[in-house]
């Protein structure tokens, strides 16, 4: 018998029944607090705890736990096209049109973008903190589904998960100047960033449908079913976020 954890499961795809796709939160899974559900091995977990978390995500979607494509991640706006498993260097973003290889990215208050055109079967996944974001790695990402496969932005439907939200994410001036007006609020003479509105911005930008578009609306630093590195710092664990074609 599976072991239950909390999976958030795009409604966005649903529609697609060769997609599979998810995000795990900080509930259920083996690890010691406050790791819970952790699915990264690079915050100082146990490593047999994570396998055996990271095991258990797989399992739940019904994903091959050897079939999985992920970026580095850091903090670029690199888009990497991919067709084999493992893990990939100095990128942010992975596309693929590869059917049974499963794109996964790792988040703890940065935005996951799960990416999916059903007409020519292409999906992407994006880790889009501040810095992705004010370099245009979402649209740069649609550009390459575009230029690589001839994908058109009006087919793509896209998940947007928990973030860090503008009700916590407090910014520096120097941050702030890298993002539009529409995106700011300042309250109590400081300012606070809503990622989230950036993201769909850009997506409506590059001609994205709204109706194809899923907004997860929690913020991950006041809700406490989310890791967050804002709240907990070094003792945060990762959400996984994965999407990927079966045949």
């Amino acid at each position: 018998m599976q072991k239950f954890i909390m999976i958030l499961k795009p409604k966005i795809f649903s529609v697609f029944s060769e997609i599979k796709a998810g995000m795990s939160t900080r509930l259920g899974g083996v690890s010691r607090e406050p790791y819970g559900m952790n699915c990264s091995f690079r915050v100082g977990d146990a490593e047999t705890d994570v396998a055996e978390n990271r095991k258990t995500f797989f399992a739940n979607l019904d994903i091959p736990p050897g079939r999985i494509a992920s970026p580095r991640q850091e903090h670029t706006d690199i888009v990497k096209c991919v067709d084999a498993p493992g893990e990939f260097t100095h990128c942010d973003a992975l596309i693929t049109g590869v059917p049974n290889l499963f794109l996964s990215i790792m988040v703890a208050d940065c935005l996951p973008v799960l990416l999916y055109d059903p007409q020519k079967k292409i999906s992407a996944a994006v880790h889009a903190g501040w810095r992705g974001v004010a370099s245009g790695i979402v649209q740069k990402t649609l550009r390459c589904m575009n230029e690589e496969w001839h994908s058109l932005p009006s087919a793509i439907h896209a998940f947007v998960g928990p973030s860090a939200g503008e009700c916590c994410y407090e910014i520096g001036q120097e941050t702030a100047n890298h993002f539009k007006e529409s995106v700011l609020k300042e309250r109590n003479r400081r300012l606070y960033l809503n990622l989230r509105e950036g993201v769909r911005l850009q997506l409506l930008d590059e001609g994205i449908r709204p109706v194809n578009i899923e907004m997860r609306l929690e913020c991950t630093i006041c809700n406490t079913m989310f890791h967050s590195y804002r709240r907990d710092g070094n003792r945060s664990g990762r959400m996984i976020a994965v999407i990927g074609r079966t045949n």
